[in-house]
């Protein structure tokens, strides 16, 4: 009876992992057909040879990986030198990237808090009146964002009408543009995960350490924060990744000082004079950059399951 019943458990097991496997066939399938498949060929491509009139020669070269980070002067002939250039348009991307994310905390975090302590039943408007705007193509929003912030636009018209300003502040082409554009673009990343993870919060918490006599700010910084912090994290990685290789900000509302790592990849596949290999391996760095930070983010959390 007991060999019947192990047996009967086996077959029982066997057919589970097959109905398992055929069930996620489809998600592996899409997977490798719309990832892997795309980032294997910018992979093979990065170490190609760039044909002159654009794409590729089939022949393996490191020339890419080396025009990145080497100077060899205009003939290749000099000694090796760091490419600055290359290094500090990743540093400003960076930095852009990050301040972005930052803005988007300090604004997105009290925002989800307060539509996680509204009623019920008017949540589900105040995430409609965060996400509506996202419903139009991001292109769009940019434009829209530029016309805001020129010097004709409504922003420099109402302040100067208001009589804060005296002549238009001049933000379009600047650092401040193009964070302002990136936090826009990027702000509901960070308020949904946020205001998933504080309507989950058990408010009793913060009742009790008032019970004890707690401060507000010792409350929010010992009990609050630790409890929400999978959800800031979660927000800030979804903002600071597609923030640090967007090209849309820092073309149309930047210059040629903010120019970013996305418009530098965007530029190397864009007509004839592209270099793609250089461009899927400045692709390739800089998903290697998000994959570190990735793991990095992702290690304090198996900690605390452990």
């Amino acid at each position: 009876m007991a060999g019947g019943a192990a047996t009967g458990g086996s077959v029982q097991s066997e057919t589970y992992r097959e109905a398992r496997t055929w069930l996620l066939l489809p998600a592996w399938v899409t997977l490798g057909i719309l990832t892997l498949a795309p980032l294997t060929i910018m992979l093979v491509y990065s170490f190609l040879t760039k044909e002159f009139r654009g794409g590729v020669i089939w022949e393996f070269s490191l020339a890419a990986y080396d025009q990145f980070f080497f100077d060899r002067g205009l003939f290749g002939d000099e000694p090796p030198r760091i490419e600055w250039t290359y290094i500090g348009i990743f540093w400003r991307s960076i930095w852009q990237a990050g301040a972005a994310t930052v803005l988007s905390l300090l604004i997105g975090f009290p925002t989800a808090y307060f539509i996680a302590m509204r009623p019920q039943k008017e949540r589900a408007l105040w995430v409609f009146l965060v996400t509506i705007p996202y419903w139009v193509n991001l292109l769009i929003r940019t434009v829209s964002m530029k016309f805001l912030l020129r010097d004709e636009g409504p922003l420099n018209e109402g302040l100067m009408a208001i009589g804060l300003i005296s002549e238009p502040l001049g933000i379009v082409n600047t650092n401040l543009a193009v964070q302002l554009g990136l936090f826009y673009s990027y702000l509901p990343f960070m308020v949904l995960p946020i205001y998933a993870a504080v309507e989950r919060y058990n408010l009793a918490l913060s009742e009790a350490a008032a019970d004890l006599y707690a401060p507000r700010w010792t409350i929010l910084r010992r009990i609050v924060l630790p409890s929400v912090r999978p959800g800031i994290v979660a927000g800030c990685i979804l903002v600071f990744v597609p923030s640090l290789g967007s090209f849309l900000a820092p073309d149309l509302l930047g210059g040629a000082k903010t120019f970013m790592i996305g418009s530098l990849i965007e530029e190397q596949f864009k007509g004839n004079a592209g270099n793609w290999p250089f461009g899927a391996a400045a692709s390739m760095i800089l998903l290697t950059m998000v994959l570190i930070l990735l793991i990095l983010s992702a290690r304090p959390s198996r900690k605390g399951v452990r």
